[in-house]
């Protein structure tokens, strides 16, 4: 059986990323019930909203799901901890930040542990902190982004040959190709966001939905470079506007406050491109359809079967 899905009790080796102020109850179930495993992401919301999050999704599903705790940016760690022990978490999804300190205290109540990782160095450490997998990010990847700004194709077989624990590969993945791919790098599964925002189940505004259908392979685009903060998001208005300003010297505080989780939410779940961001992964060029969520995974799962044996016919 594969590492990943025995250690989380899955059916698929899929996991949807967090997805920061924007997660919601209806698609983390959904991908749950679904045999994949489903995240809702902490971000920097209010404890009062991480806890009534937590206690829909568990409404919504029996199936394990798992918390993203951005380290880094959330205000609230200790007490994001106090309340996925109180409510029997059982995965707990550690990024943007390091997550030695806490890992120990997270094991101590029967919690796997997963870090994000964007270097074979941290992914390291991470095993050495107690980590039971890992999530190694290319900066393909929709949202905030390593400076490293290592490609998944890279990072993945670098990381597999330095660690013992299961990996799994984020970044540039949306369907059974990428998985397989994945697969064939040294990964025991992948993570997906953009594509899961394409979904029936997903709540996100229209607009944001339609843009993915409409991506090219040159539709998203960094931004942040010059104050060290980058972020990938998807061509908009909004987004060109950041980037002049970028030119002309923003400062970073001014950066964050134009890509906080409000300008987020202004553009995933009110569509509003002109005031708001929408964080999107260069795989959205090959996003072509909105199916249930069911629906995906099993088309990823017969089509990373089928590409196996066309991949061996190439090798004899």
């Amino acid at each position: 059986m594969n590492r990943l899905c025995e250690l989380l009790n899955i059916q698929y080796p899929i996991i949807q990323g967090g997805m920061g102020n924007v997660s919601n109850a209806p698609l983390t179930a959904a991908i749950s019930e679904a045999g994949a495993m489903g995240t809702i992401g902490a971000g920097t919301m209010d404890l009062e909203d991480i806890e009534r999050l937590m206690i829909e999704t568990k409404e919504r599903t029996s199936q394990p799901f798992a918390v993203n705790v951005p380290l880094s940016v959330a205000s609230n760690v200790k007490e994001i901890f106090q309340l996925i022990i109180k409510h029997g978490i059982k995965v707990v999804s550690l990024s943007a930040g390091n997550p030695a300190p806490f890992i120990p205290k997270l094991k101590e109540h029967g919690i796997t542990v997963m870090c994000v990782v964007a270097s074979v160095y941290h992914a390291k450490k991470a095993e050495e902190a107690g980590c039971d997998i890992l999530v190694a990010e290319g900066y393909e990847a929709a949202g905030l982004n390593s400076p490293y700004e290592t490609t998944t194709m890279t990072l993945i077989p670098q990381v597999a040959d330095a660690v013992s624990i299961p990996l799994v590969a984020a970044g540039g993945i949306a369907d059974g190709r990428g998985l397989a791919a994945a697969l064939a790098l040294g990964a025991s599964g992948v993570q997906m966001g953009t594509r899961f925002i394409a979904t029936k189940e997903a709540p996100f505004h229209v607009t944001y939905k339609n843009k993915l259908i409409e991506a090219n392979d040159t539709s998203t685009v960094i931004i942040g470079r010059t104050v060290g903060t980058i972020r990938r998001v998807y061509k908009t208005p909004y987004a060109e506007k950041v980037l002049e300003l970028e030119k002309e010297g923003i400062s970073s505080e001014k950066y964050l406050t134009l890509t906080s989780e409000e300008q987020h939410i202004l553009g995933a779940m009110k569509g509003d491109l002109e005031k708001g961001f929408i964080n999107s992964g260069q795989i959205a060029g090959a996003i072509q359809d909105i199916p249930t969520v069911s629906m995906l995974l099993e088309s990823m799962m017969d089509e990373a079967r089928n590409v196996l044996p066309i991949v061996n016919q190439y090798l004899k």
